[in-house]
């Protein structure tokens, strides 16, 4: 016998009160109905119900039997939907924050491939380097760098980067050698505002540690303005190697002090409490996964590129604050 149809049948019965409320509700003869139920008594060898001409009873086995049929069957439903929903493609809006800098270096490039993958969704960036409120701006996912500080959030770490001691080889060459971290204290520095660590930041060894109190030259509240003033050799800065690695890689920027550990930087998704994680925000974060692997590598120094033609412009609309 088909002991789940079995199951599903038994269940609506004591859910209607009665076999003919159950065979209107299935559609299905009444007859069928009691059947079904019978062949299942005799199967277990218990029985499930009472039968009178007037009502329906559960036995004290009906009852045990009913509460886990239940079980089973609204595990079987969810399996079902899951694997319905596995295999449909993503379609419709996916509203994504994220830092400037971030998105273009790393999130953009990366598009085309998953566009390709979901055709039918449309993706919307907000980009701004500030925190910015998720539910009032309607995000259904953030990408964020650094220390988390809200509660309130719903979040999973992807990744973490080292920061790296940075500057164009043409300011490095214009400036007193640089072989221990004090030697930092004398020169200008690129201050970013979003930075945790701000101008103080603590240098390691297996076997020490040393505080540092930068000079800021300039004070940048965007990633973006960071990145040029390095690239014009105006200072030098700390930066992630997710904020660098283009740089790295075409060598308009190099690094000092790599045998000092600084604190690393860590990336996050970040969901907006009090509402249900949608599939395409969990796969978008998968793709990212992808992207970023979980030491932050990028593929090394480098950048990843385009793997194939870019999407229609109509794919993709981009916010910038």
């Amino acid at each position: 016998m088909d002991r789940l149809g079995a199951m599903a049948q038994f269940v609506r019965v004591v859910e209607a009160g009665s076999f003919s409320a159950a065979a209107r509700v299935l559609g299905q003869g009444q007859p069928a109905i009691s059947k079904a139920v019978a062949q299942l008594e005799r199967r277990l060898g218990v029985q499930l119900v009472t039968r009178t001409t007037r009502s329906l009873h559960l036995t004290d086995a009906g009852r045990a039997f009913y509460d886990r049929a239940k079980v089973v069957l609204d595990a079987a439903e969810e399996a079902e939907a899951a694997a319905k929903e596995a295999s449909a493609a993503l379609s419709g809006r996916l509203r994504i924050a994220a830092p400037v800098s971030f998105a273009r270096l790393h999130i953009v490039p990366s598009l085309p491939s998953f566009l390709v993958a979901h055709p039918a969704l449309d993706i919307e960036l907000v980009l701004d380097d500030r925190r910015i409120d998720l539910v009032e701006e309607g995000i259904d996912v953030a990408i964020r760098a650094g220390e988390l500080r809200d509660s309130s959030m719903v979040a999973t770490q992807l990744a973490e980067s080292a920061r790296l001691v940075l500057g164009s080889p043409e300011f490095w060459a214009s400036h007193p050698p640089v072989t221990q971290p004090g030697d930092l204290a004398a020169l200008p520095f690129i201050a970013y505002g979003s930075a945790p660590g701000g101008l103080e930041w603590v240098f390691a060894t297996d076997d020490s540690t040393e505080l540092v109190r930068m000079r800021p030259k300039i004070r940048v509240s965007a990633l973006e303005a960071v990145r040029e003033a390095l690239f014009a050799g105006l200072g030098f800065a700390i930066l992630s190697e997710w904020s660098a690695a283009d740089g790295i890689a075409n060598r308009r920027v190099a690094t000092r002090l790599d045998s000092f550990r600084l604190p690393s930087a860590t990336l996050s998704a970040v969901y907006p409490a009090g509402r249900q994680v949608s599939r395409r925000a969990r796969l978008f974060v998968s793709h990212m996964r992808t992207v970023v692997g979980p030491r932050g590598e990028v593929g090394g120094a480098t950048v990843p590129r385009m793997a194939c033609s870019p999407p229609s412009a109509t794919n993709i609309n981009v916010g910038l604050s």
